[in-house]
């Protein structure tokens, strides 16, 4: 395992163990449920919004590893941006997602990776 995979399993596996903003958010203002049926992810994301600005998010549910550090990730990443710096952001992120270290397990997570990889929440519960 390269040095860069080391890191992106420890940086995933971190924001696994202890979530970033995880909790409910009482006076969010938007609200959206995500469902992977393929894998048994299941995530609700909290957000409120003041005027453009992100001036706070949270998320809370169950997934694979992979899953719930990107949702950790996520909310640090655009609380306090204006609703055009985090879309940008995630289209940058869209575009490196296709490629190098992040590809396959993006896409064995999308996929159903149920058996096939030790960060599939099917996986974790069936053991």
């Amino acid at each position: 395992m390269t040095r860069l995979s080391e890191l992106y399993q420890d940086v995933i596996l971190d924001h696994n163990r202890a979530p970033q903003n995880y909790r409910p958010m009482e006076n969010a203002n938007r609200r959206v449920e995500g469902n992977n049926p393929l894998c048994g992810d299941r995530l609700t994301v909290w957000l409120r919004m003041e005027d453009d600005v992100i001036a706070d998010v949270t998320f809370q549910g169950l997934g694979c590893a992979i899953s719930m550090a990107s949702a950790s990730l996520m909310t640090s990443a655009v609380k306090g941006k204006t609703r055009v710096e985090a879309e940008a952001l995630f289209d940058r992120f869209l575009g490196v997602s296709d490629q190098g270290q992040m590809r396959q397990p993006l896409l064995a997570c999308a996929k159903g990776c149920a058996g096939r990889s030790r960060y599939c929440s099917v996986d974790r519960i069936a053991r």
